[in-house]
């Protein structure tokens, strides 16, 4: 039996470590007969070397979000690899430490900037980089962590999120018309490269210990992988600007 992927090319970012969500995507993503692409940055040795865990060879190349110059080639540079796309994971976020940990009174702009930047803005721009290998349609999923509430240390990613979540609901409107569907899995907390860059994520993490009607599992990224990888399918024609939780139903919880 064929996977549900079978014959799709996908594009994904953020492949960092083994534990993460995106890792576990290009992995379930091959295993679901997709040939897939990685990028990187800012240092795709390390991916290069986490992508040999996978089922086949990946090619990696570099891509800085905030770079106009990485962003113009890569559509020649994945079209020579993969000829088109049919799908694009958007994995990415950064604050810099000042924007994180309980400061968000004393936050400076340029740094609410660059997170701005990096985890919110690159959506379009990655979005806008790829469209031109999507000729036929596709679908473009991203990673948000539930941006309605204010978590604990998480500052200043909050509003970022939040500015992720609308502009997958921005691209959903502008792009339904040439048959690409945007939406966004809203994953637990996963104990990834991102969650430790986090000052005092675990009194974050800890509310799913609490509140999560299924239990929640920290160091398993697959159920998030396999919520990305069912919104790259064909399973969802006509599901855009959606967000899927993954999230053991803490969402739907009030205390």
């Amino acid at each position: 039996m064929s996977g549900i992927l079978a014959g799709k090319r996908i594009l994904i970012t953020g492949v960092l470590m083994e534990s993460s969500i995106a890792f576990h995507t290009a992995r379930l993503a091959q295993e679901q007969g997709a040939e897939i692409i990685l990028t990187a940055f800012p240092r795709p040795t390390l991916t290069e070397r986490i992508a040999r865990k996978l089922p086949k060879p990946v090619k990696v190349i570099e891509l800085d979000v905030t770079n106009t110059e990485h962003l113009d080639r890569l559509a020649d540079l994945v079209r020579d690899e993969l000829g088109g796309l049919d799908g694009v994971v958007h994995s990415i976020g950064f604050a810099p430490q000042d924007a994180l940990g309980g400061n968000f009174l004393n936050t400076p702009f340029e740094s609410v900037a660059t997170a701005m930047h990096v985890s919110a803005f690159s959506l379009k721009s990655l979005t806008m980089a790829c469209l031109p290998l999507m000729s036929e349609g596709g679908s473009v999923v991203g990673l948000t962590f539930d941006a309605k509430f204010a978590w604990p240390q998480y500052d200043w990613m909050g509003p970022a999120k939040a500015a992720l979540e609308a502009t997958s609901r921005y691209l959903a409107r502008d792009l339904g018309k040439q048959n690409v569907r945007c939406n966004l899995v809203s994953a637990g907390p996963i104990g990834s490269m991102a969650a430790k860059s986090i000052p005092g994520f675990s009194e974050l993490a800890d509310v799913w210990n609490h509140r999560s009607p299924l239990e929640w599992d920290m160091s398993d990224p697959e159920p998030a992988g396999r919520g990305v990888v069912a919104l790259l399918s064909d399973w969802f024609p006509k599901t855009t600007g959606e967000i899927v939780h993954v999230d053991g139903g803490l969402h739907a919880i009030g205390a």
